[in-house]
Parts: structure tokens; sequence; C-alpha cells
């Protein structure tokens, strides 16, 4: 059976798109396969396209996101999904806080997944210059390549 894992952060725009990426990134480099997606708690940005900088460190690092389109978390991807990874905790907390009683998703913080990180938010890259988003690429990936260690138990 195909393991399913939803990728959270507030606008669906930075953080959450390029977790989506990375993990995509190292499911194939692992010969695995998955339902992967991502989503914002916000709705704001909903049908838009990444950040042109998370487009940028993505495409540097040897993966398309230009495809994705933002869209914000529904009662339904908490029955969906098998996992829910948030990329910081006001999502977390914004994520439990809607989650309906029948939902199966197993919630976790993407850090979570990272030595010496639980607990810890995803670096947000979105005001910050280039840079940021090199820093965000760097824990999404190092996170990835744990998460999908540990669902494969490997």
């Amino acid at each position: 059976m195909t393991q399913s894992i939803l990728f959270v952060c507030l606008g669906n725009i930075c953080r959450s798109p390029l977790a989506e990426a990375a993990f995509r990134d190292e499911c194939r480099r692992a010969g695995v396969s998955m339902v992967i997606d991502s989503a914002g708690t916000g709705h704001w940005h909903a049908g838009q396209e990444p950040d042109d900088r998370a487009i940028a460190v993505a495409a540097k690092n040897g993966v398309d996101i230009a495809h994705l389109r933002a869209r914000q978390v529904t009662t339904n991807d908490f029955r969906d999904f098998d996992h829910i990874v948030a990329l910081d905790n006001q999502n977390m907390a914004d994520l439990k806080a809607v989650a309906p009683k029948d939902g199966r998703a197993e919630m976790s913080l993407l850090l979570d997944h990272v030595e010496d990180r639980a607990g810890q938010d995803v670096a947000d890259p979105y005001y910050g210059d280039d840079g940021a988003f090199d820093v965000t690429w760097g824990e999404v990936t190092e996170a990835a390549r744990n998460l999908i260690s540990k669902l494969t138990n490997n």
C-alpha cells in the first residue's frame, strides 16, 4: 500500500512546496513511490505558483516546482493522507485546531525528523533574500532524507 504525505506551511508558496519537492526528489533517489502534496493553512495564495525565489532555489538544486499551485488544507486531507507534516509550530497548532475527529493522518513537525531539531520551525525565507531560500532548502532536504528513511524503515 502506497503511503501518502502532505507538507503544510502558511501560504503554500515557499516552505511547503520546497519540502514537497525535496521529498519527491529523495523518493526518486530511493526508488520509493508515495503520494506527495503540499498545502497552506491560509487561503490567500490559492492557485498561485510558488514564490519565484523558491522556484529558483529548487531549480538550482535540480528540481522543477514551477508547475505547482498553492492550495489550502481541507478537512478531507486529514482523512486522505497518512502523514501531515507542518513546517512550523504555528501551522501545527492551526492544523490541530481544524483537524476533524475522524482524521487518520499522523501529524508531525518536519524538523522533528532531524536529530537535535525536534520541535523547531523550518526557517521562513519569505521576507529574506535568496540566501534565506538556500537555508530553507538545506533544512527541508535534510529532513526529507531522514523522513524517507523513517517511513521506509531503511
